[in-house]
Formats: C-alpha cells, structure tokens, sequence
C-alpha cells in the first residue's frame, strides 16, 4: 500500500492564509453562547484542533499557499470565493484553483440569484453548506434548501454539505446524517458530497452511499490518523469511487503534518489515485 508521490493531488478543501484570520468565523458569532466560543483565539474548535497553524506575516500569501501546494503534491485546491485573499488566488492562478459558493439558505431567491452570478463570474464548481453554522441554523432536509438543491441540479453543481457533530460549540440536530436520506432521494440527480467526517454516524453514511449513487464522502478536518477505520474499508472495497481527498489547511491542519501522515493511511494501492484525485476529478470537474 505505498503512497504515491506523482498523482498530483486535488485538495477539496483549502483556504488562503492571511493576517485575520479570525474574520472567518463571523458569521457563526451570533451562534455562540459559551465565553470560549465567543473569544476563541484563532478558530472556535480549539478544544479540538490544539495545534492550528501560525502562519505569520507573509509578504504575499497567495505565492505563499502555491509554493506549499508545489511542496506537497497539491496540483489543485478548491476554495471559497466569499473573500479577497480567495478571489485573488482564483484571478492569478487559475490552473491552480478552483472555487466554491458559501450557501445560506435564509436569504430565500436572492442566495439563488447570488448562485447564478458566482457562477458566471467565478464559474464555481461547488455549492457549500453548514448547517450548524448557518444563523438561523437550517437542517439538512428544511425546505429553505430546496431551492438552491434545484438550481445546483439545474446547473449540475456539486452540493459539499457538513455532517455530523459540528466542531464549534453548536447544536448538532441540523446535521444529521438521517437527513440526507430525504434530499437524496427527492433530489437524485443532485450530487452530495459530505464534508467533515460524520461523526459519530460513520456507518450511517456509508449505508446511505451504498444506497445512493450520487452521495460521496470527503476527508476534510480530519488529520489521516484519525480518518474512520469504517470509511478506508468502504473506500478498499465497494467504495473506492466514492471517497476523496480533502484537507483542512490552514483552518485546522498544516499540510506538514498532513503529507506527513497520509501514507500511513491503509489505502489499496490502486485506491490511492481515486482517493487523492480521480474521484475529485469525476465529481468537481475543476
């Protein structure tokens, strides 16, 4: 199960360093109702993520992000297209990234209409979600989602929806792995690519990817040692088109201790391609 060093990974989660930071989590302040969470130092998961990335001053942090990319394999990333540090990334090297929408469903038909204009100026390739995160918090299955599910199928856009227990302190209900269930099937032409783990409904998530073909699963925020025991034997058996890549930098993780630890990963030597890029590659089409 050797690791490979000439696939030219696709990174399905990635951000722009920059000088704050901190500015990204706004949106979830409203949410917070503990001291920490409120004054949290760098991220609001801090009790989870104990060693999150100091990046420091740097004179240009977009060549910054592309030479540690070039260091560590990483021939594409996407990444959100909601700040400048982003945009300008996606301006510069536009072989090297590719860019993602920040859905919030509480906007109703003008979160649409934003759908439809950053997919012509910015040709995204990906719809995110956080249903934890949004304020007001929205389920997975909530009817304030539908009508951005429809326009990702009208455009055959890619839905990348966090699952399972949320990191920072928020209640967990709006994203239950059982609410998928409801959306894969009402919308089976959507492709749904679930993003941070699942936890603790691992198992959960890979009997519903056997029972729908357009649901996938992706590593983000997880560091390799800890991806799920139950998810590398579905992505060495049955599952090997349906798992890919993603990491977490520099929100949570260093790409150091990332391609530091992949292959230690017990991943099937002819998985390997599909994890770190084929799969991305089928189901973003960067």
């Amino acid at each position: 199960m050797a690791y490979p060093t000439d696939i030219g990974v696709i990174d399905c989660m990635l951000n722009i360093p920059g000088a704050n930071d901190r500015s990204w989590y706004d949106f979830m302040q409203p949410l917070f109702m503990d001291e920490q969470s409120k004054n949290f130092a760098k991220m609001p998961a801090e009790h989870l993520f104990r060693n999150v990335p100091t990046i420091g001053d740097q004179p240009d942090y977009v060549a910054y992000t592309v030479a540690l990319m070039d260091q560590f394999g990483i021939d594409k990333a996407m990444i959100g297209m909601g700040n400048a540090l982003n945009q300008e990334a996606l301006t510069r090297f536009p072989d090297r990234f590719f860019a993602s929408f920040h859905a919030n469903p509480n906007r109703g038909m003008d979160e649409v209409r934003a759908i439809i204009a950053a997919k012509e100026r910015w040709n995204i390739k990906s719809v995110t979600s956080f249903p934890s995160g949004t304020c007001p918090q929205v389920p997975i299955d909530d009817k304030r989602w539908y009508p951005i599910y429809a326009k990702c199928v009208e455009f055959d856009l890619p839905i990348s929806i966090c699952v399972g227990v949320p990191g920072p302190r928020l209640p967990m209900a709006p994203q239950k792995v059982e609410l998928l269930d409801e959306v894969c099937w009402f919308f089976p032409e959507l492709k749904i690519v679930m993003r941070h783990g699942g936890h603790p409904w691992e198992d959960l998530a890979i009997k519903l990817m056997l029972k729908y073909p357009n649901l996938y699963y992706m590593t983000s925020a997880y560091a390799p040692k800890h991806y799920p025991k139950q998810v590398l034997k579905y992505a060495n058996s049955r599952g090997a088109h349906k798992i890919m890549y993603a990491g977490y930098f520099p929100m949570g993780l260093s790409l150091e201790r990332i391609f530091r630890e992949l292959p230690e990963v017990p991943i099937k030597d002819e998985v390997w391609p599909k994890f770190l890029r084929q799969n991305a590659l089928e189901v973003f089409r960067p």
